[in-house]
């Protein structure tokens, strides 16, 4: 018969640190990790685009857009319209959806008819806001405007003379 093995202190302090490491990992297990939100698919309401998005993301972007999910490239339309009209949203979120509505509806199926459209919306609200090309010759009222370089003279009469000078030499 063999005699027991004595334990010597180096094997009773691994047993006791292997024990303490086991404790701290059951209570590293009890520990409530916290809930990993799900993402969802979102729709944008205004172009139709989807995106993953956390639901409480999805909360807060129609905490913002007065109930309508909005994607990033919308809303920062929705804020463009916000500056022109004088900050009030909703009209902002209508009129960017009623643009939107307005593109997915004629703008996909017929791009040339769209683009002949909008040019004339331009061009009929450059008219109605009186907005036009205007000169910035000196001789208008007020001289010259800021930003724009006034002509002092013309340089067609030194064209004109050459070729004259030219018609004359032959």
């Amino acid at each position: 018969m063999s005699k027991p093995q004595k334990l010597s202190s180096e094997n009773l302090q691994r047993t006791v640190s292997d024990i303490s490491f086991e404790l701290t990992k059951e209570e590293i297990d009890d520990l409530k990790l916290p809930t990993i939100s799900e993402v969802e698919n979102a729709k944008c309401e205004c172009c139709g685009m989807c995106e993953e998005c956390t639901p409480e993301y999805i909360d807060r972007v129609r905490e913002k857009f007065n109930g309508k999910w909005v994607c990033g490239l919308c809303a920062e339309a929705v804020k463009e319209e916000l500056e022109k009209n004088g900050g009030k949203k909703e009209e902002a979120v209508s009129a960017h959806m009623s643009a939107c509505v307005r593109f997915n509806k004629y703008g996909r199926a017929f791009p040339v008819l769209f683009q002949a459209q909008a040019m004339k919306e331009m061009l009929k609200k450059n008219t109605l806001d009186g907005r036009r090309a205007k000169s910035i010759s000196p001789r208008d009222k007020g001289g010259a405007k800021k930003g724009g370089i006034a002509r002092s003279s013309s340089c067609i009469p030194a064209i004109t003379r050459e070729i004259n000078d030219i018609k004359i030499a032959n």
